[in-house]
């Protein structure tokens, strides 16, 4: 193995995963998986992801208001796709229940209750990976955590496809081999809650479709509730149960996406869902 790489903690340490809790924090060529009905929520899936009840919520930076009296429901196991221009105050929304900024007012509930409280059941990613660079693969996954964690880190690495590399170092990853290595970092804390911010826009075309499939393959599996925020239109379609338009800082648009999984990009009813999604985008409607 290469020496471990000269960075600065002081500096790093600012990277380090945010996260609500007070803890430290493809469809690509290969046989299709059979495909399966929409909405597929078992009650033993639904039991998993916590149910969202966002109302009249409010927030602005100095006089620029950008979330304005928006609310959203969610329901348990759901994949949310939002998306909007840059701007639109989505990933703001993600943040706020991430508890990493504070809303100026309105209500954020989890199972009817306060979102707070299931703080230590929330993770979120971000587009960039945020690991710290002077640590293995394996310790970035267990960072912070305390016990006998690292059967669970191999279990969450497994899960991603990235058993081989536990003792790599960040820089040896690339891109896409650094998201998944985010992604096993949040599951091993078993969430109830991702929340995505635009992980997958600095990947290239094949290796974002890949990523794509294993983030629903991984949701399937776990059945935890996912707010995915996306600049990529198709990328919504592809992996939400509804896409939401955000647009001034409100809903726009919400459109369900009653579509078989895995979905195929080509089938009418998906290129008309994708159209009617850009559409309203772009403001041709």
């Amino acid at each position: 193995m290469s020496s471990q790489p000269a960075f600065f903690p002081s500096f790093w340490r600012r990277l380090l995963p945010h996260s609500a809790s007070a803890e430290p924090q493809a469809e690509t060529g290969a046989a299709r998986a059979p495909r399966q009905p929409a909405y597929d929520r078992t009650a033993a899936a639904a039991g998993q992801g916590l149910a969202l009840s966002i109302r009249g919520l409010e927030k602005s930076f100095g006089s620029q208001a950008v979330i304005r009296t928006l609310d959203l429901e969610v329901g348990a196991g759901q994949f949310l796709a939002i998306v909007g221009r840059s701007g639109c105050g989505k990933s703001t929304l993600l943040r706020a229940l991430a508890s990493l900024e504070t809303a100026d007012g309105g209500q954020l509930q989890a199972d009817g209750g306060s979102l707070r409280a299931q703080a230590r059941n929330i993770r979120m990613m971000f587009q960039d990976s945020r690991l710290l660079p002077w640590l293995s693969v394996l310790d970035n996954i267990g960072l912070g955590l305390r016990g006998d964690w690292r059967p669970r880190a191999r279990a969450a690495l497994e899960e991603v496809g990235l058993t081989e590399h536990a003792g790599k170092w960040p820089a040896q990853l690339s891109g896409g081999q650094r998201q998944r290595v985010a992604l096993a970092r949040a599951l091993i804390h078993r969430p109830r809650l991702l929340l995505l911010d635009e992980p997958l826009g600095a990947l290239d075309a094949l290796t974002r479709l890949e990523m794509q499939a294993l983030v629903e393959k991984i949701w399937q599996t776990h059945a935890f509730t996912v707010l995915l925020v996306t600049h990529e239109v198709e990328e919504a379609v592809a992996l939400g149960d509804r896409v939401v338009l955000m647009d001034g800082g409100q809903v726009a648009l919400d459109l369900a996406v009653p579509l078989p999984r895995p979905r195929a990009r080509g089938n009418p009813a998906f290129v008309a869902l994708r159209e009617t999604v850009l559409d309203r985008v772009l403001q041709k409607t």
